[in-house]
């Protein structure tokens, strides 16, 4: 796929900002396994806390009294929390280190975690969730800025597959078993086990992450951090990532936000254990991020982008139907196409980069965070007033809108090519 298609920038097998002296890690080298194994744990917390009370939405509005819509604010405030603040934090990454923030982002965010449970009011727990978003947004642009800086280009796609895999993970696991937990001791228990898992992956994640070898300090100076910002902001093979970003995100947020409500619901009527497990699609994500670079290798970005898109597609089509395995296999496909589609776009705002590879990574991460309070908001609202089908419209929208960006990009493409020929 033409760079111009995707965002992705034309010298991606070059970065200024890394010395030419200082080898990057690659598969089989030393220092990759364990950086492989901390950055997928530390996206294991970062989902499993993020999205902790998503499967027990049904248990939080019985408990408080209240809406979908309003149950889903338990949802959308930490996301939203954290699309706020992950431009600053990753500013911060610029001077401290991403090592040093996203280990200081995890222990706030796990500490906040070991709160939750006791909040006392719906409101209370919104503000706690907030928090935690915010306190989380240090973790994923450090995360893709030092990859970047640390992993060799040709193997940078699936490094950050494997990043991706841990939220998969964390997403899954965080669900699963707040699902079992809540249905034998109520929600609370169950997002404080959560909270204890998420300290356990800090811990080993701080001890198995490898010090950073290619890390140049930057400036916190506000006019240096808004001049990279507008320059990112100007380059619309940038724009155009962070947008797709955002549109799979809404999917993936509404459908994961609403589906806890429809299947307790006739004619399904599910226990809220059962429900839990069914996030066990996650695995699917895991495996489609992971496998992200091979897939662009076979089809191109572009290609890749498309088959994503098609695939969440199909899944949003299937789950409307009333029989519980079409559901599930609309799930899977769903889960698959968004997370090959997070993977590929994010892993080409990474390269597209030249500079303030941090705030450039940390732009997306915003765009994606609030598509993901969108989904989860709208999808609540579309399901209160259309049902399922209302929340299905809604991915379908946003999946048109990954498509038209993407065939933008295409047409861009191909007037870029015959320009140069003709020149």
């Amino acid at each position: 796929m033409s760079p111009a298609s995707t965002g992705a920038s034309t010298t991606v097998g070059a970065d200024a900002s890394v010395p030419a002296s200082d080898a990057r890690m690659s598969p089989g080298g030393p220092g990759y396994r364990r950086m492989s194994l901390a950055l997928f744990l530390a996206g294991v917390a970062t989902f499993a806390l993020l999205y902790s009370t998503q499967a027990l939405l049904p248990l939080i509005s019985g408990e408080f009294d209240v809406a979908a819509s309003d149950a889903s604010w338990t949802v959308a405030a930490s996301t939203g929390g954290l699309a706020l603040f992950v431009l600053p934090m990753s500013a911060l990454s610029e001077r401290l280190g991403r090592r040093t923030v996203m280990t200081a982002s995890l222990a706030v965010a796990v500490t906040i975690g070991l709160l939750v449970p006791f909040a006392p009011s719906l409101g209370a727990l919104v503000a706690l969730r907030a928090l935690q978003g915010a306190a989380l947004a240090g973790l994923p642009a450090s995360a893709t800025a030092y990859l970047a800086e640390e992993v060799t280009p040709k193997a940078l796609v699936t490094a950050i597959g494997l990043f991706v895999a841990g939220n998969s993970v964390g997403g899954m696991s965080g669900r699963v078993i707040t699902g079992w937990v809540a249905q034998e001791w109520g929600w609370r228990v169950a997002v404080g086990v959560i909270g204890g898992i998420a300290v356990a992956c800090a811990v080993a994640f701080r001890v198995l992450l490898p010090a950073p070898r290619n890390f140049q300090t930057g400036s916190l100076r506000p006019r240096v951090l808004a001049r990279t910002v507008r320059d990112h902001l100007s380059n619309p093979l940038l724009c155009r990532l962070y947008a797709i970003g955002a549109l799979f995100m809404t999917v993936f947020g509404g459908v994961y936000t609403v589906i806890g409500y429809r299947l307790t619901e006739a004619p399904f009527a599910l226990p809220q254990g059962i429900i839990g497990s069914i996030f066990l699609v996650y695995l699917v994500g895991t495996v489609s991020a992971s496998t992200a670079g091979r897939l662009v290798g076979r089809l191109g970005r572009r290609g890749a982008l498309y088959a994503a898109g098609g695939t969440t597609t199909a899944g949003l089509l299937l789950s409307l139907a009333g029989s519980l395995p079409l559901v599930l296999l609309g799930l899977v496909l769903i889960t698959g196409g968004f997370f090959a589609g997070h993977a590929v776009a994010s892993s080409a705002v990474s390269k597209t980069a030249a500079h303030g590879r941090a705030q450039a990574s940390a732009l997306y991460q915003s765009a994606y965070y609030i598509g993901s309070s969108a989904g989860s908001t709208v999808g609540a609202l579309a399901f209160h007033t259309g049902g399922w089908a209302g929340t299905v419209g809604v991915g379908l929208l946003a999946v048109l809108g990954v498509v038209t960006i993407t065939v933008f990009g295409t047409r861009a493409a191909r007037i870029q090519r015959r320009l140069t020929t003709a020149a």
